[in-house]
């Protein structure tokens, strides 16, 4: 039995971090896990960033309101989710993840929660385990799932790396630099034929 186990941000939507630097006009937060690949030290990083500019959930919601699927990711994913079972393992949080997962059809997803006092600042995080992607795949191959992963990031790498068949998709030239084994997409048809024949 198959399970493909796909990453988000910047799989499926853009990176919502990107999009709300752009929206706040504060260029640090451009900083994602293509570029940082500690999650903690770089959460902790954009958490010390709001603080310091009295940003909160509320706002960065407001500009996930507007972020809308990459084109052509809802095609992809129905037609990956109508030959094999399909879960989202994003570092992402619930509070961020709802409105997309709506745009893309109710997709599963497994991420983390934010830590949110009632002024709305966001006062830390919690994830769900340690390494969750990594962690999550070992635990669906304990159970008799081969994983087939794709992701774009540092933090997709071991994922990737631990599944039957792993694809690096929308990556950056170093990761793609860095992992010549990895076969390496830019279009989701090519992503879907990939994982179709690895079925």
């Amino acid at each position: 039995m198959n399970i493909v186990c796909l990453d988000m941000e910047g799989v499926l939507v853009p990176e919502i971090w990107i999009a709300f630097a752009e929206a706040s006009g504060i260029p640090e937060l451009k900083r994602t896990t293509r570029d940082e690949p500690d999650y903690n030290k770089l959460m902790n990083w954009r958490l010390g960033i709001l603080k310091e500019h009295g940003l909160g959930l509320k706002e960065i919601q407001a500009t996930i309101a507007k972020i809308n699927p990459l084109p052509g990711a809802r095609e992809f994913l129905d037609e990956l989710r109508s030959v094999t079972q399909v879960i989202i393992l994003s570092d992402t949080f619930e509070e961020f993840a709802k409105p997309l997962m709506e745009k893309l059809g109710w997709p599963t997803i497994f991420c983390n929660s934010l830590e949110v006092a009632k002024s709305g600042e966001i006062t830390g995080f919690k994830m769900r385990c340690a390494q969750s992607k990594l962690t999550t795949v070992k635990a669906l191959q304990s159970i008799g799932y081969e994983t087939i992963a794709s992701g774009d990031s540092y933090n997709d790498l071991g994922m990737i790396q631990a599944s039957k068949a792993g694809f690096l998709f929308k990556s950056t030239e170093k990761i793609k630099a860095d992992h010549p084994e990895l076969p390496a997409y830019e279009e989701f048809g090519d992503l879907l034929a990939a994982i179709k024949a690895a079925l």
